[in-house]
């Protein structure tokens, strides 16, 4: 489907819909954000290193992270 014909259909849903709260969620899909430099910088920062961590073998198993999860809320 070309770029044009997905705008319509876009546009169509949307004129027939009713719910605000599903309209909502559109507008905030389609809205642009600012992100807060530091934040961004702290994401990437933590993509680099988990992409460091991969790369080196420091992974954990399902089933330890599953062991971590319930200590952490007490199971």
């Amino acid at each position: 489907m070309e770029t044009v014909a997905i705008k319509q259909e876009i546009v169509r849903l949307i004129e027939s819909e009713n719910d605000p709260g599903i309209l909502e969620a559109i507008k905030n899909l389609l809205s642009p954000t600012e992100i807060d430099p530091i934040l961004e910088e702290k994401l990437i920062s933590r993509a680099l290193k988990a992409e460091e961590d991969i790369k080196a073998g420091r992974l954990y198993t399902e089933e330890e992270v599953i062991q971590m999860t319930n200590h952490l809320v007490g199971r």
